[in-house]
């Protein structure tokens, strides 16, 4: 089963320094159909204008995954990280007990990322924070897991959550698989690029939500970059 929603049926604000796009339920964006997709919460497509961004907040209990498109976003948070994540990197925060932080893009353009909620499997815990850099061309024509809190996966960063964030670009004509387990839901979004999935059409930030498949694959129509969670 593959539920296709078109960028243009997000929900969304646009408050003049953050231009966001919601494909859940966030704020005051409330579709009850839309509220989550198995562990995965927020996925939010937002674009930052430069030396802007959000003031000190705090989260407990969430699992925080930023893949960053274009430009750049500079971290801080209460535990005294600090850290510039620049595009086609990805930071996690691990939220835990609780823990408080800022993110603003301090360049002089635009900042595009995709920020990712998942639940983590039990509350509490120490918060954390950390980045790692994922060069395109290490993830050309094949899905490369970025973030993950699956027993076995390694060289990524980790997560408190039974998921994993993975990302793959891919030319115009190539194909890439990812094999989904038994009850396992996965939700996959081109950052940039047309795509067919399981026979599927989508454009570029469209939103496809995936269960009851056991294998997701992925053909790019047009220059594609594709990030793909899958969570229980």
């Amino acid at each position: 089963m593959i539920d296709h929603r078109p960028f243009e049926t997000l929900g969304g604000a646009n408050h003049g320094w953050l231009d966001a796009k919601h494909h859940f339920s966030f704020a005051e964006y409330n579709d009850p159909k839309r509220m989550s997709w198995g562990a995965l919460r927020v996925w939010n497509d937002d674009k930052i204008a430069p030396n802007s961004g959000f003031p000190p907040h705090p989260h407990a209990n969430m699992e925080i995954i930023t893949y960053v498109r274009s430009g750049a976003i500079t971290h801080q948070d209460s535990l005294g990280n600090t850290g510039r994540t620049e595009a086609g990197d990805v930071q996690v925060m691990s939220a835990g007990s609780g823990i408080r932080h800022a993110e603003f893009n301090v360049e002089n353009e635009d900042t595009t990322l995709f920020q990712i909620w998942i639940l983590p499997t039990k509350a509490g815990g120490e918060p954390s924070w950390g980045a790692k850099p994922f060069p395109k061309g290490e993830r050309a024509g094949k899905f490369v897991t970025l973030a993950s809190g699956i027993d076995g996966d390694t060289d990524v960063l980790p997560i408190r959550a039974d998921g994993r964030v993975v990302a793959a670009t891919l030319k115009a004509g190539e194909t890439a698989e990812y094999q989904l387990g038994e009850g396992r839901y996965a939700y996959l979004v081109p950052a940039t690029g047309s795509i067919e999935v399981n026979g599927v059409t989508a454009k570029a930030r469209d939103g496809l939500a995936i269960r009851d498949e056991t294998s997701v694959r992925v053909t790019a129509l047009e220059d594609a970059e594709i990030v793909l969670v899958d969570a229980a």
